[in-house]
């Protein structure tokens, strides 16, 4: 891949070897995007980013590599490294971005504090990485493979950030030091844990549920489609995707459905529907069980916002 567009090294790296209850980190950016396929400018952040591709696919070139990015993966991009990013399919890729720093260091005002202006280079102002005693940093292995409860977790940090509730503050940070703590925990077991025997055919069953959400998936459906004793699908569902399939399936649902308010005109009934919900009422009380505000209030609100 060609990187003749990075004018000159630029890598300010600052590390910290840190018990984790002393970690305190603050989110800058939290938000869903979708952008067309090309290639975008070099940058330097000042801060960390997790960047999460939704659908489509991605890369981001590096100055010494480019690591490409398929939907569900999730790459860290390190303060002080200079980077493009570019989306490789058509007609757009979706992304979930969450810049944040470790230890609360960084007063951002605006989104555009968090980029480097390489004019004007503030050498202090790069956020410190985080050491966990017993772990690599985070942003050793970069690329990650998050599992699915770390996706809804995701996916909750931005819903707060975006929506901010009162305490939404406390609940990001809660949220991210659970995500932060389910990838250094995968540094130890993805790579090196064992897949169950039937892991291709439950991973196969999950894009089919993440493709159709509203359809109806039925542990019985599950079982019958995997070729399982229901009690023996269901153990297996939970050790691949982190969650019972109930529950896989509402969190997709109630994704597809948040989607759907931000993005369409759909009337609340018309969107219940698409997500596999045919009763307004029941679909308004689960969502608003899951968001703690009904459907309507979610899409004022995400538009005013």
């Amino acid at each position: 891949m060609d990187n003749s567009g990075f004018s000159h090294p630029m890598f300010y790296r600052k590390q910290c070897l840190s018990p984790i209850e002393q970690w305190s980190p603050n989110i800058h950016y939290a938000q869903h995007q979708k952008l067309p396929t090309g290639i975008l400018d070099q940058r330097i952040i000042y801060d960390f980013e997790l960047l999460y591709v939704r659908k489509g696919e991605a890369v981001t070139h590096f100055e010494d590599d480019s690591i490409v990015i398929p939907a569900g993966h999730l790459l860290l991009i390190p303060a002080g490294v200079a980077h493009r990013n570019e989306v490789r399919s058509t007609p757009n890729a979706h992304f979930i971005g969450i810049h944040f720093d470790f230890f609360h260091e960084l007063q951002i005002i605006r989104d555009e504090d968090l980029i480097v202006n390489e004019q004007k280079i503030i050498d202090t102002k790069f956020a410190t990485e985080a050491i966990a005693e017993g772990f690599e940093p985070l942003s050793s292995q970069r690329l990650y493979l998050p599992s699915p409860s770390c996706v809804q977790l995701i996916e909750q940090l931005v819903q707060e950030f975006t929506m901010r509730p009162p305490g939404y503050l406390l609940v990001c940070k809660a949220l991210l030091l659970h995500i932060l703590g389910l990838l250094l925990r995968s540094q130890k077991s993805y790579n090196h844990m064992k897949p169950p025997v039937q892991g291709d055919r439950i991973l196969d069953i999950m894009n089919q549920i993440e493709l159709y959400p509203a359809d109806h998936w039925s542990n019985a459906r599950l079982a019958h489609e995997l070729n399982m004793n229901e009690d023996h699908m269901i153990k297996v569902f939970k050790k691949m995707a982190g969650m019972p399939p109930g529950e896989y399936v509402q969190m997709l649902r109630h994704r597809e459905a948040r989607r759907l308010l931000r993005e369409t005109n759909g009337s609340i009934e018309e969107i219940g529907r698409q997500v596999g919900y045919h009763d307004i009422h029941y679909f308004s009380r689960i969502f608003r069980k899951s968001e703690g505000i009904p459907p309507r209030a979610y899409r004022n609100l995400s538009r005013i916002l």
